[in-house]
């Protein structure tokens, strides 16, 4: 199993440090092979990216460069509107949780809704800060933490499965809104009042 982590720096260039995950040999003295085995002056990959080659292969380098890109990319398409970049880069079966309830879209359903955007050239802008891979054989999970501008603050979790050609595809996407825990009680009151009745239109 390899993790990435992935953080943006001020000048918004990622970050990667990969690390091989502990067998279970390994589990017990990881801690102490961390502390031993710093990272190795960072290495400049594709897009910015630099690599700590400390326990991370090369093969594990490069798919956690190449998972990057795609969720860079997938991203980049919805600022741009584009729609057969953005939809591409889905897996068959792909699932998509919006941060409403009721927002579970299969890919088809997704597109249709979000067609009228893209066609108005007006979609959506997500901006990765910090980003956390992790790999097992053909799939890998992750979770980001977004800079949105109608969102604010907000967090992307999901699921990547290689395709038979060898591509990254974005099996499950989950984005949400994290609430400060302080807040809660007076965001849990909101959801759960009535709400408004719009008048009807005549």
């Amino acid at each position: 199993m390899t993790r990435t982590t992935t953080r943006m720096t001020k000048k918004r260039t990622p970050t990667t440090t990969m690390r091989r995950g502990p067998t279970l040999l390994g589990f017990f003295l990881v801690g102490l092979a961390g502390a031993a085995c710093g990272p190795t002056p960072a290495t400049p990959q594709a897009l910015g990216t630099h690599v700590a080659d400390c326990r991370g292969s090369v093969s594990d380098r490069a798919s956690g460069d190449a998972v990057a890109r795609v969720l860079d990319d997938w991203h980049d398409a919805a600022a741009k509107a584009d729609e057969e970049r953005y939809f591409g880069h889905f897996a068959e079966g792909g699932v998509f949780l919006g941060t409403d309830g009721t927002e579970r879209w299969t890919v088809p359903a997704f597109r249709a809704y979000a067609h009228p955007h893209f066609a108005k050239g007006r979609a959506w802008s997500f901006r990765a800060t910090r980003r956390e891979i992790t790999f097992a054989g053909d799939a890998a999970w992750f979770d980001e933490d977004l800079d949105t501008p109608n969102l604010g603050p907000a967090r992307g979790t999901g699921v990547l499965v290689r395709d038979a050609r060898g591509a990254w595809k974005i099996a499950h996407y989950n984005l949400s809104v994290p609430i400060p825990n302080e807040r809660f009680k007076a965001v849990k009151e909101l959801i759960e009042a009535p709400l408004p009745i719009t008048p009807a239109q005549p």
